[in-house]
């Protein structure tokens, strides 16, 4: 990879552009934050960055079905049990862990690309 300077709206701040000296180093750092701490002790997932992002990628995903999940269940099973505004309140916030699960999907996806070779390009 020739590590071009360009960088696709969101790629995770924390991740040197790929190409460039400790760019793997910082993606595994990063996709490791995106993984429960357990995935720290398996030695292939630290050897094998795209191995990694492969287990970051599917983790992500199953988190923003669970928020879907989640606000589904929040909307229809607490108004019996808490106030409206609870209610309100609980899928406010899980409306915005469900925007934030998106952004790391599409970081975690962007920097597998990465770690597959893929180049990116600005497109004009």
């Amino acid at each position: 990879m020739s590590g071009s300077s360009y960088l696709p709206p969101g790629w995770p701040p924390q991740v040197r552009p790929p190409g460039t000296p400790g760019w793997e180093r910082t993606a595994t750092g990063y996709l490791l934050d995106c993984c429960p701490p357990e995935f720290r002790g398996y030695p292939v997932l630290r050897r094998h960055p795209v191995v990694l992002a492969r287990f970051a990628a599917r983790y992500v995903a199953g988190q923003c079905e669970t928020a879907q999940d989640g606000l589904a269940e929040i909307r229809t099973g607490l108004p019996r049990s808490v106030p409206p505004e609870v209610v309100t309140e609980a899928v406010e916030a899980w409306l915005e862990q469900a925007a934030h699960l998106l952004r790391v999907r599409r970081s975690v996806r962007l920097v597998e690309d990465a770690l597959r070779g893929k180049e990116f390009v600005a497109q004009l």
